[in-house]
């Protein structure tokens, strides 16, 4: 069996760590607005090995919680200062389908700008999100 992690697990341990820091911050919940990478937290949600990928990337356990919009997407710069560029899997649907004119924009200006439909909680029973403004869409 190969061990190696798949490009949207090793992108959700990365939110996870980024998403634990800015809960702890008082920030917005950070937007999940990949379908590839949420795709495969809705797999590991049901995995007995949710709890341990969880410890292991963000200290604690990471719960899922409804939280749709569309905007700016808040967490990219934090995420940038600790691994770089956001790697096309953050464009890519489910099926694994990258968007390219969103990656292109993204390359180009820095930002990402996209729908979401979920957001992490602190997995400690607390299920609020705290919401952020949404950016009117254009």
């Amino acid at each position: 069996m190969n061990s190696t992690p798949t490009p949207e697990r090793v992108e959700l341990g990365r939110f996870f760590k980024v998403a634990v820091h800015r809960l702890k911050a008082g920030h917005a919940a950070p937007e999940m607005f990949s379908g590839a990478v949420d795709a495969e937290w809705h797999r590991m949600l049901s995995s007995p090995a949710y709890a341990a990928f969880c410890t292991e990337h963000a200290g604690t356990l990471i719960g899922h919680a409804e939280n749709s919009g569309f905007g700016e997407i808040s967490w990219v710069t934090a995420y940038e200062e600790l691994f770089g560029p956001l790697p096309e899997v953050w464009f890519a649907d489910e099926d694994g389908q990258v968007d390219a004119a969103a990656l292109g924009r993204y390359r180009e200006t820095g930002e990402v700008v996209a729908e979401w439909d979920c957001s992490p909680t602190g997995g400690d029973d607390d299920d609020v999100v705290p919401k952020r403004r949404e950016v009117p869409s254009r």
